[in-house]
């Protein structure tokens, strides 16, 4: 197989699982390391690595992502896959941690059922956003896995905010702002506003005005 290996911040725990990691699985897969951390990685290791760029495009024959860290980690490492269809394995080194699939101390296990082929691939809802032909601020990635949030700017004033459901119209929310969410992103800042947890599995998208 073929795994890159992808962290968002270079702490020392995240390091020192994607060490363990390499050590566990290199022998029989080709191992991706995010080239942020190849400074950290032992000189007599870097031979038999190879180092990607997570601000370019993925390549196309990874089999899998390791995103080493948080639910920080997964989020910014989607921006990475993007559309490529390629799985993501969430590792928590962190505290928390609603979206990551192991803690690591169960990394052995969970590359053992990798292995195996045990395992199941779990989809998740995204989000697209459009501001219409004129604002390009979305282009590279208009999609979110959390939430999109319309929020008020430069004014003390309650928003109207008109919403329609397949061209149908719904209500106007006069609110500071509205939260478009997935269900994956339920449990964050959606969840701050007082919003339901719903299974990530679940066909929906929350509405959630503030205040």
């Amino acid at each position: 197989m073929k795994i890159a290996l992808y962290i968002a911040y270079q702490n020392k725990s995240s390091i020192n699982c994607c060490k363990e990691i390499i050590d566990l699985i290199s022998g029989d897969n080709q191992i991706i390391i995010d080239s942020k951390i190849k400074n950290e990685i032992d000189k007599s290791l870097i031979n038999k690595l190879i180092f990607f760029d997570s601000n370019k495009k993925i390549e196309s024959d990874i089999d899998f992502v390791f995103a080493i860290g948080g639910d920080g980690t997964i989020l910014r490492s989607i921006t990475y896959v993007k559309d490529s269809n390629i799985p993501i394995l969430g590792v928590n080194t962190g505290r928390l941690g609603f979206l990551t699939s192991i803690q690591k101390e169960n990394i052995h296990d969970a590359i053992s059922h990798i292995k195996n082929k045990k395992f199941t691939v779990i989809d998740r809802t995204i989000l697209k956003v459009s501001l219409g032909s004129s604002d390009d601020t979305f282009a590279n990635y208009p999609f979110a896995l959390n939430e999109i949030t319309v929020q008020r700017k430069d004014t003390t004033s309650l928003l109207n905010i008109s919403c329609e459901i397949n061209d149908n119209y719904l209500t106007n929310y006069w609110s500071d702002g509205l939260i478009v969410s997935t269900p994956t992103g339920s449990t964050g800042y959606s969840l701050s506003n007082g919003g339901s947890i719903v299974s990530p599995e679940s066909n929906v998208v929350l509405l959630n005005p503030i205040a």
